[in-house]
């Protein structure tokens, strides 16, 4: 008998301000390979930081990837994945070699201690909004019903330039 295993799609953020950015960036989403199909990646931005400002620009990228896990085995996986990349955990939001969050599993609404899907802070935070309406600019927010690039229109329209801009080899 075989066993049968759904199939989830999610997306995930990935962050990185220390080291080579670039390269943290790579090596982790070759580590999410490990457990996960990549369907497809975002362009790479720069952005200012976000909560602890005294800190250097972040590079910032969406993955959208099909998974066998479950919502908490990816977390404990993706965790795992940035204690072995090096990360150091230090005051919230402060600098990091690499930072993974789940934002979307497939239309999943989960409110947990350790883990709230879909992620709380996406409104709020124009890094994820960037690639999120870049790759999937007609995704519903399964809580709210908007489009990410709906989303994003929404930010740009009261906020300020948010300071973010496509990654070049020359930054």
């Amino acid at each position: 008998m075989t066993a049968n295993y759904q199939k989830h799609l999610v997306y995930i953020a990935l962050g990185s301000n220390l080291g080579n950015r670039l390269l943290n960036l790579q090596n982790a989403i070759q580590a999410v390979e490990s457990k996960a199909v990549l369907i497809t990646t975002s362009s790479i931005y720069v952005t200012p930081p976000w909560g602890v400002l005294d800190q250097p620009n972040f590079l910032n990228q969406i993955i959208l990837v099909e998974t066998e896990l479950y919502p908490l085995e990816l977390l404990r996986f993706l965790k795992k994945v940035e204690i072995e990349s090096g990360r150091v955990e230090t005051i919230r939001y402060g600098p990091r070699i690499i930072d993974l969050d789940i934002l979307f599993y497939d239309d999943l609404i989960l409110e947990m201690p350790i883990l709230t899907i879909p992620h709380p802070q996406i409104l709020n935070r124009a890094f994820v909004l960037f690639p999120l309406a870049e790759i999937a600019p007609d995704l519903p927010h399964p809580v709210i019903g908007r489009s990410m690039k709906q989303l994003l229109e929404n930010w740009e329209s009261e906020h300020s330039p948010s300071g973010i801009k496509l990654y070049c080899d020359a930054d």
